[in-house]
């Protein structure tokens, strides 16, 4: 089986989702990618938007340009790659339907699960970050506060010294 690692860094970040490309997925699957994206368009309406998309022109370039590669070998890309989210993976193993592809998606899907999972568990502790700041916040608001009312108390004491003592003299 396929190790979480080389998974993993086969999920991108584009348009502000995580996705795998079609090529890595083929990969995976062990097909080529053109059986995969054949297999995808017999079946277009499973897959709407949010499922997949192709990347533009310029999300293709820059993708590109984020791998150090000739411009003869494109990395084997002709055409835009398609983007798969989470969704879009679990969608592929109803249309194809080896064991191989069955055993990756359940693989990929618990990926996707685990990284949700941290981001969560992340999302958490930096609200739990957040709350002890504004209390440390209020607090060294409190402590100013408390060294103002002591300020006063102090002068309050110098003033009443400096007034003219009354009573028996020695």
């Amino acid at each position: 089986m396929v190790p979480d690692e080389i998974i993993t860094n086969k999920i991108y970040l584009i348009r502000y989702q995580k996705v795998m490309l079609d090529r890595d997925l083929a990969e995976l699957y062990q097909v080529e990618t053109r059986v995969l994206k054949q297999a995808v368009k017999r079946n277009l309406n499973r897959f709407p938007n949010d499922f997949m998309f192709e990347l533009t022109k310029n999300e293709f370039e820059n993708w590109r340009s984020q791998f150090v590669t000739s411009n003869s070998d494109k990395m084997g890309l002709r055409y835009a790659p398609m983007a798969f989210t989470e969704q879009g993976v679990v969608m592929l193993s109803s249309v194809l339907k080896s064991e191989r592809a069955i055993a990756v998606n359940i693989k990929i899907i618990r990926i996707f699960t685990r990284m949700r999972q941290l981001l969560s568990d992340n999302l958490s502790l930096q609200l739990e970050i957040e709350n002890i700041k504004k209390k440390l916040t209020n607090n060294s608001k409190n402590i100013e506060l408390v060294f103002n009312y002591l300020d006063e108390l102090i002068e309050k004491k110098e003033e009443k010294s400096e007034r003219k003592k009354i009573g028996y003299k020695k």
